[in-house]
């Protein structure tokens, strides 16, 4: 069966979509995730990515382009899980005490609090040294996770350049504050 999708309809077409995909859509990642509360998150970007889709264009196959959607999530989930390991909490609940260092036991202990505003002092100061544009990139990109082409275009300016803005502010830092 084939749904055409029409943006004239929104209001009751999210109601609609969200009936008619979401059981489905979860079934959909819990077999390939085995995490239900992941599965609803990527449910819901699904069929929101599917209604902004619909606001500019009329979708011929709401079924197709559903889990195309889905698929393509699937996988920016898989890539982004690849780049940047979640830390398993389990396993330290289940270690020895003494197995964990004892600068994690007591994370408001004087010196570290000093250390912390030392380091964020420093950083402070190297990012200030940055170019006004380079700075603001790297905050939007590093610390508001704006996407590079959504930086891109709010600056009037390339992905590649959002880029390399990006790259300027990592390397200053790291010559400035140091890196491990």
């Amino acid at each position: 069966m084939s749904t055409v999708i029409d943006n004239n309809a929104a209001g009751s077409f999210r109601n609609e979509l969200a009936s008619r995909f979401t059981a489905p859509l979860i079934r959909y990642f819990n077999r390939r995730i085995h995490d239900q509360a992941q599965a609803e998150d990527l449910t819901q970007e699904v069929l929101l990515r599917v209604i902004r889709a619909a606001e500019s264009q009329s979708i011929v196959n709401a079924e197709s382009y559903v889990f195309r959607a889905a698929a393509n999530i699937l996988n920016d989930h898989r890539r982004h899980a690849r780049r940047h390991p979640t830390v398993n909490f389990d396993e330290f609940e289940q270690s020895p005490a003494a197995a964990v260092p004892v600068e994690f036991i007591d994370e408001r202990s004087p010196e570290r609090v000093a250390v912390g505003e030392a380091t964020l002092d420093q950083v402070l100061r190297a990012l200030g040294e940055l170019a006004e544009l380079t700075r603001n990139v790297f905050i939007l990109f590093r610390l508001e996770n704006m996407k590079q082409k959504d930086i891109a275009v709010l600056y009037g300016i390339s992905q590649s350049t959002v880029e390399k803005h990006v790259v300027r502010a990592l390397l200053h830092l790291a010559v400035r504050c140091g890196s491990t």
